[in-house]
């Protein structure tokens, strides 16, 4: 099953992963890889509607396509599948949806995962597969899981970066919205972008908190603090400015990922939960600062240097009372850990990351 390929010059290459947003950005350490072992190469990604938009930021992918939204739309998207003529298809999910897509692409190269403690979906329909057992896993970042897979086809690996790149109409639009673009040479005031949202409403660090932090942020550091968030995101961001006695800049909600990219490319700190959007914001070469709870800091930190992780030491105890409601032992996304973080080290970790 791992046994390598012979090497084409221009491979048609297509790389299946249905979602989050930080996995699409963490893919880029693949697509380097690819990139760079075929020049010449063809490379689609395939995922669901509401991620695409990250794709067109990594220069090395030619195009995303999309699962289809409706029942009738998957003979004319198995048919696109089969025009392409792939001939290599990386499955990074291995559902027993994206097994049959990758096997009805009829490409001859057809790799995913076998994962120990986790069920290995329909291996026959596979050429080659990855075995990561639940040690590594636990032990690494994600994107070292992830190019296991080019790896197991005899793609070698030279590259970790992940780097995206905001489109110049969206920078040109966050620098009217910041006061001018990151690299002026004129004397400015440090910018803080905080993206309070989350996924999971456990993960939220308290509005009250995050308010008093840009309190000082602006008090002793001049800093210029800018809230942001998606869409239906609008209330956390309310309530920290209503919290703050300073005065923040509350930004419309972003709707593509291409804005936000820009935005974080014009701060100087990104301060957030683990997210999604940190992953954007780490891709284009933002120094971060995440407030981490109970999930694996290994596996999922803002890849790069300069990154600061905050996280209650664990195992933790339960927050009991101060919880609106009751941790789940073992599920990172109903875990309230991140309330024990407290305001002077988040503060300390932005005033750092500033200088």
């Amino acid at each position: 099953m791992s046994r390598p390929i012979a090497n084409e010059s221009s491979p048609r290459l297509l790389l299946i992963r249905r979602r989050y947003l930080g996995d699409i950005v963490l893919l880029g350490s693949v697509v380097r890889n690819l990139r760079r072992h075929w020049p010449a190469a063809h490379l689609e990604l395939l995922t669901e509607p509401a991620y695409a938009g990250v794709v067109p930021l990594n220069p090395e992918i030619d195009r995303a396509c999309t699962f289809p939204r409706r029942a009738a739309e998957w003979p004319g998207f198995v048919r696109r599948l089969r025009a392409a003529r792939f001939t290599h298809v990386l499955d990074f999910d291995n559902t027993e949806r994206t097994a049959l897509v990758t096997r009805l692409t009829g490409a001859r190269v057809r790799a995913t995962f076998d994962r120990e403690l986790i069920v290995h979906r329909w291996p026959w329909l596979y050429t080659h597969a990855a075995r990561v057992t639940n040690a590594f896993y636990d032990s690494h970042h994600i994107t070292e899981t992830y190019l296991a897979l080019p790896a197991a086809i005899g793609v070698p690996i030279d590259e970790r970066e992940v780097r995206l790149v905001p489109p110049v109409d969206d920078l040109a639009a966050a620098a009217r919205l910041t006061g001018g673009p990151k690299s002026t040479a004129a004397p400015r005031s440090p910018r803080v972008l905080l993206h309070p949202g989350s996924r999971s409403p456990y993960r939220l660090w308290p509005a009250d908190r995050f308010a008093a932090v840009c309190d000082r942020l602006q008090d002793e550091q001049g800093a210029q603090v800018f809230l942001t968030a998606g869409p239906g995101e609008e209330a956390l961001t309310e309530a920290i400015r209503r919290a703050a006695r300073s005065h923040l800049v509350t930004l419309k909600p972003l709707t593509s990922a291409g804005a936000l990219a820009a935005l974080a490319a014009q701060c100087d700190v990104f301060l957030c939960h683990d997210s999604g959007p940190m992953h954007v914001a780490a891709a284009v070469g933002t120094r971060i600062v995440a407030l981490f709870g109970s999930q694996n800091a290994t596996i999922w930190r803002p890849l790069g240097e300069g990154h600061t992780v905050l996280q209650t030491a664990l195992p933790c105890t339960c927050l009991g009372s101060t919880a609106p409601g009751p941790c789940v032992k073992g599920d990172s996304y109903r875990s309230y850990c991140v309330r024990k973080l407290e305001v002077p080290e988040v503060h300390a970790a932005v005033s750092r990351a500033l200088r």
